[in-house]
């Protein structure tokens, strides 16, 4: 098995994964059933993952969460123009 299939993957998977949130967000224009500190874990945790690919020089692993950081910024970015709607 080729490993780095996997990890395209899962990269792709983890790049995506918060889109359909982020689409709902904007159509509904409510972030009701959000919640704030999960969205703010998970993209530190992202950003943790960001810095260890730099780290090691990976690329899929720099390009996914690069990728999965930049729709969590959307994602709280919608979350704080929407908490008060």
């Amino acid at each position: 098995m080729h490993w780095e299939l996997v990890g395209f993957a899962a990269a792709l998977l983890t790049m995506f994964g918060f889109v359909p949130q982020i689409l709902k967000i904007y159509r509904t224009e409510s972030v009701k059933d959000v919640s704030f500190y999960m969205l703010i874990q998970f993209t530190i945790g992202i950003f943790l993952w960001l810095l260890y690919g730099i780290s090691i020089r990976d690329k899929i692993l720099i390009v996914s969460n690069a990728v999965s950081f930049l729709t969590l910024i959307v994602a709280v970015g919608l979350y704080i123009k929407y908490r008060k709607s």
